[in-house]
């Protein structure tokens, strides 16, 4: 039995009905189960999300709460591209652990895993000097990847969508097609990316499914090249959906007004009591001396005024026991901010306090994510295979079921898990 699943970054549940009208879709996912409806975890943002799809835990347990590794001083902030982020065991050690092969293509935060075989993860060139080769075999691909990747990295096209995504596929076509792993996970991002620069419904996305739907023809092609196809477990899923945004609030800004944030004449940061980070379309504000009460107080009361005044994007402000009571999440923050369904949070404090939204990065797009997962359309799950039941519809199942779900279908020991496998799919 093999499974490979396909995360299409941001596609939500509206997408399905073009989706299930093009060709490669209704050749191998006609006679699909699917969850209609995907409850994904807070923040709804990339990284916390596929580390909960891998491990079946929320941020509070896996650790990982924003897309990046938190360091104000750091401008711009690294990311969490590697797997030393993760305090939960994931599907990839529970398949090592059963000796099976593993494999991972874009999927996020997965960098020098140790359990992954054929590894390319998400990640990129981090200066203008350093090749492409170099950057992945520092992230922990071994040198067969390293070839993949040369055969493939032309494509990358200065990492604009879909070129990047194409790479991804090709790549992963390769993978597929010489080593066969028992489980492969990949990631293409470009409906998200497309959503972020164009908003949440329009003709650009649309292109985006097209594209998603030949790549998996492709996928599927070389499972049947690599002879794979009888025992070929294929899941279609998603992390979270986006909502339509009109301006950016750069909290930062304000808190460097106040006396919290300290700058040098150049504007660089120096030194920090209270920071604000964006996390799309919601926000964590760190206190550096998290023992201070009165500095608790005095920024817990700026927040709320904040929010009473209707005027700086924030329509809830969650302390950090309701963040993890009600939400699963926990960190080193004091308090967590929720958008006011139209605004979006930035980090930085160089920038105006409010401007408009450009497209392009997620936090200053046209629509973004990151906000409470009840909130706008919901990401979907379609899997097709062996170990899946035909034509079973379920309404609603989270993501942190996913890994639990993966693991049942491979015969996998993933026991301290959030979530449960969704048997109504399964044989």
């Amino acid at each position: 039995m093999k499974l490979f699943v396909f995360s299409a970054d941001a596609m939500v549940s509206e997408d399905l009905k073009l989706l299930k009208t093009l060709p490669n879709y209704r050749k191998y996912l006609s006679e699909a189960s699917a969850v209609e409806k995907v409850r994904s975890i807070y923040p709804s943002i990339t990284y916390p999300c596929h580390v909960t799809m891998s491990t079946g835990t929320y941020p509070d347990r896996h650790g990982v709460t924003s897309n990046f590794d938190f360091s104000p001083a750091v401008d711009p902030m690294k990311w969490c591209w590697f797997h030393d982020c993760v305090k939960a065991k994931d599907i990839f050690t529970a398949a090592k652990e059963k000796g099976l092969s593993t494999c991972s293509v874009f999927w996020p935060t997965t960098g020098r895993h140790p359990d992954i075989d054929y590894l390319i993860p998400e990640y990129w060139t981090q200066t203008k000097k350093e090749s492409l080769e170099d950057a992945f075999a520092g992230a922990g691909s071994s040198p067969e990847m390293l070839e993949v990747i040369r055969r493939h990295k032309d494509v990358m096209a200065e990492r604009t969508h879909p070129m990047c995504d194409q790479f991804v596929i090709d790549c992963s076509v390769d993978i597929l097609k010489k080593y066969r792993p028992d489980l492969m996970m990949i990631h293409p991002a470009n409906i998200d990316a497309y959503r972020h620069q164009y908003g949440v419904f329009n003709d650009k996305v649309d292109q985006g499914i097209r594209e998603t739907d030949a790549w998996i023809g492709q996928i599927f092609e070389a499972a049947e090249e690599a002879d794979i196809l009888e025992d070929f477990n294929f899941v279609l899923t998603s992390d979270h959906g986006q909502i339509q945004i009109v301006r950016t609030i750069n909290l930062n800004r304000l808190l460097l007004d106040k006396g919290y944030i300290k700058t040098d004449a150049d504007n660089n940061l120096v030194d920090w009591e209270a920071f604000c980070l964006g996390v799309g379309t919601s926000a964590h504000v760190y206190l550096k001396n998290r023992s201070d009460k009165c500095l608790y107080h005095e920024v817990q009361d700026l927040l709320l005024s904040l929010k009473e005044s209707n005027l700086y994007g924030i329509s809830e402000v969650f302390d950090a026991a309701r963040a993890k009571k009600d939400y699963h999440l926990e960190g080193d923050f004091s308090f967590v901010l929720e958008t006011d369904g139209y605004s979006s949070f930035g980090s930085s404090w160089k920038l105006p306090l409010s401007s408009s939204s450009t497209g392009g990065d997620y936090r200053y797009g046209k629509a973004t994510h990151g906000h409470l997962p009840e909130k706008g359309p919901q990401p979907i799950l379609t899997a097709v295979g062996p170990g899946f039941k035909n034509n079973v519809s379920i309404r609603n199942a989270g993501l942190v079921d996913e890994a639990p779900t993966y693991a049942k279908l491979l015969g996998l020991s993933l026991p301290d898990t959030d979530g449960r496998p969704i048997q109504r799919i399964l044989r």
